[in-house]
């Protein structure tokens, strides 16, 4: 397993090793010693979540309230997305900053991203299944959502999707009539770190 930390910190792009012949391949998407041996620290998967997408769904930003947090590991099964990470820790040096990745079944990367972090996506691909593996369970409670169209967040998803030939997003109402980050920021909310 080969990994490169974001310009996030605790946000790390994942690419396992893939052995290829005439059939196809065969790849350990997730092995739990390696993940804790090369980032120092316990993933107990506590549920695994999955969606189905058409090109254009935008879903996110996401996050759940720390402690206790919420990591996730992120793969593709089928189809293509732009992965998104947000930083959401006040303390942190880069907090208000987001990178993303492309995943893929082809490339069959994954995205670890630690507690904290906003997580977002959009799908470039008809029927792209995204699976989620969680540290903590899913509570309404705890979970937050930032509006992903924030200007002050900055991510243009329009300009994103139309260079992968993408002409309309969809979001869901929920995330759309989510509140900004400096509504966040007023509220107090938000992780001062993980």
């Amino acid at each position: 397993m080969d990994h490169q930390q974001m310009k996030i910190a605790d946000a790390y792009l994942v690419t396992p090793i893939r052995f290829g012949d005439d059939r196809g391949y065969f790849q350990e998407n997730f092995k739990l010693s390696a993940l804790e041996a090369a980032f120092g620290f316990e993933f107990k998967v506590k549920q695994v979540n999955q969606s189905m997408s058409s090109a254009g769904v935008v879903r996110g930003i996401h996050w759940a309230d720390c402690p206790p947090g919420q990591r996730k590991y992120v793969t593709v099964q089928a189809g293509a997305i732009l992965d998104f990470v947000v930083d959401l820790r006040t303390e942190s040096p880069t907090f208000g900053q987001w990178d993303y990745a492309e995943l893929s079944a082809e490339n069959g990367r994954a995205l670890l991203i630690g507690n904290g972090i906003g997580h977002a996506f959009l799908a470039l691909e008809n029927h792209s299944v995204v699976t989620y593996l969680c540290s903590e369970e899913y509570s309404p409670a705890t979970e937050r959502s930032l509006n992903p169209l924030d200007v002050s967040v900055g991510i243009n998803f329009a300009a994103l999707a139309a260079e992968r030939g993408i002409s309309e997003l969809t979001f869901s109402p929920k995330d759309q009539a989510a509140a900004s980050l400096s509504e966040f920021i007023a509220s107090g909310l938000l992780p001062a770190s993980a």
